[in-house]
């Protein structure tokens, strides 16, 4: 089915809103701050915005069955690393997945990064996950380790930086060029080139890249809504959430041609019966309200007043939304807790495939 279909009424992707954020954001931590036109300033701001991500951690999982292992348990096939010797950017390769319940449905969003593979260690992979589920995801590796040659630790030693051009022509463009390699590793967001770069590193401070600027993490996650890129366990409930629903396959979260894990056969069979009928959104939120007056699980309504999904998370006036596709062509609002009403407009992501199943 086509997604213009799906979403005809529904504003037409974020070629607007999204950059405005992103033209803002400059202004708060570019090194320029003129308003003139001309290639020099344009060179200026063309600086890196740096995010230090705190509430994202690591989880080493290595050893001989460590591939075979990670596989029976995550919807995608694994990240491929490239030469250990190559001399260009680091040779890690990122992907995206999720880990399921016997449901179907989502216990941990992860972004894994394979590593080149070391003779004395077998295979190793990092898992990027929500901090607050670290101890949880660790005791769901080890539950199902059963007797394999595989060794599961946290890497507290390495920091998680998204890392995004200032201008928004660069993304998908050239790479941010490291001052040291070392431990690091620099790889794309293998979700979308809207979220630009992942960086692992022992740095406190994003020196390291050349032009690289600290900015606002409440920046980073503003943007992440705009673009519709849910990330975590506010955005994707543990046992709640639903992987195709999510998106997981607009964000080259799922192969549906590897082998078993656990949770595959509703997941496989929701998608080959081509019927997702409601989807994970990014939202505006028109007007002002008090700040924590609209909680996780609001319901939305239509203007008759039925509900056409519920408000999953978000930062400030902008969030995601969990709809049914045939409810998001009208005007939708939301009730905050003193019982004010609050509009609300969906928007397509400029990303999104133009036809799905």
């Amino acid at each position: 089915m086509a997604a213009a279909a799906l979403f005809r009424g529904a504003a037409p992707g974020y070629g607007g809103p999204a950059w405005h954020w992103r033209l803002r954001a400059v202004s708060r931590y570019c090194l320029s701050h003129g308003s003139g036109g001309d290639d020099s300033d344009r060179a200026d701001r063309a600086a890196w915005a740096c995010f230090r991500l705190g509430e994202r951690a690591l989880v080493r999982v290595r050893g001989p069955d460590s591939a075979l292992f990670l596989l029976g348990l995550l919807t995608n096939d694994l990240p491929l690393p490239g030469s250990a010797d190559r001399a260009a950017s680091s040779p890690a390769r990122a992907g995206y997945a999720h880990f399921l319940n016997v449901q179907g449905r989502t216990l941990y969003d992860v972004i894994l990064y394979g590593l080149p593979e070391h003779a004395d260690q077998g295979p190793t992979f990092l898992l990027e996950c929500d901090s607050s589920v670290l101890g949880a995801l660790q005791k769901h590796l080890v539950l199902h380790k059963i007797r394999r040659k595989v060794s599961v630790e946290p890497c507290p030693e390495l920091r998680v930086w998204a890392v995004l051009p200032g201008i928004p022509e660069e993304l998908g463009g050239a790479e941010p060029l490291l001052k040291h390699q070392g431990t690091t590793i620099l790889t794309r967001d293998p979700r979308t080139t809207r979220m630009g770069w992942r960086l692992l590193t022992q740095d406190e401070s994003p020196a390291l890249v050349p032009r690289g600027q600290l900015a606002d993490v409440w920046d980073y996650h503003r943007h992440r809504y705009q673009q519709g890129v849910p990330e975590g366990v506010h955005d994707l409930p543990p046992g709640v959430a639903l992987p195709l629903e999510s998106n997981l396959a607009f964000m080259n979260g799922i192969s549906f041609t590897k082998g078993c894990y656990i949770g595959q056969e509703l997941t496989a069979r929701t998608h080959h019966m081509g019927v997702i009928r409601k989807r994970l959104f990014p939202v505006q939120l028109l007007g002002s309200f008090p700040v924590g007056s609209i909680t996780p699980g609001t319901t939305v309504l239509t203007e008759s007043g039925q509900a056409a999904g519920k408000y999953r998370a978000g930062q400030g006036n902008v969030g995601l939304a969990l709809l049914y596709l045939e409810k998001i062509k009208g005007p939708l609002h939301i009730r905050t807790i003193g019982s004010g009403r609050v509009a609300l407009t969906t928007s397509v992501p400029d990303w999104w495939p133009t036809a799905t199943k």
